[in-house]
């Protein structure tokens, strides 16, 4: 259901943006919240991760405290744009750890990658023997960031 815009009411709304903002609720803490009983909140609950506006939970790491605070915004021009270069392209991108983002970009480049490494250093042996050697490339254009000033997820769906 990817390319499926889902019909999403109120109850639904408040249960995707409660769970983006405190994923480890409780269903009877969900359901208070959101103005309906246990059970029927239980079952919507389903529906949504049935459905795919719930992909997964997980945990939200911290980077900097994790030593992975350099991060690098790559523009990516390619060497040819037909579906199948875009295609081996994507394969070859997911398979990147570094890579935390990458973006099919409608403009003067193809991609923008957004990727983070621990150092400059780190970043210089993954622009140099991984992405330079994605198929199709053509040339990059890399830009540090200096701060993250707003680096969230979704939170509000209405």
């Amino acid at each position: 259901m990817q390319d499926e815009t889902l019909g999403l009411d109120r109850f639904d709304q408040a249960i995707l943006t409660t769970l983006a903002e405190e994923g480890r609720i409780s269903i009877t803490d969900l359901a208070k919240r959101i103005g309906l009983s246990k059970s029927p909140t239980q079952a919507r609950l389903r529906r949504l991760e049935e459905q795919g506006a719930i992909r997964g939970y997980r945990a939200i790491l911290d980077p900097i405290r994790l030593g992975l605070d350099h991060v690098a915004f790559v523009e990516v021009r390619l060497t040819d744009t037909r579906e199948e270069a875009l295609a081996a392209f994507n394969a070859a991108v997911a398979r990147i750890p570094e890579i935390e983002q990458a973006h099919l970009i409608a403009g003067n480049f193809d991609y923008l990658l957004k990727v983070r490494t621990s150092d400059m250093r780190s970043y210089r042996a993954v622009l140099a023997e991984r992405i330079s050697t994605l198929p199709y490339m053509s040339n990059t254009s890399t830009y540090v960031a200096m701060q993250a000033v707003k680096e969230d997820g979704l939170a509000d769906v209405t």
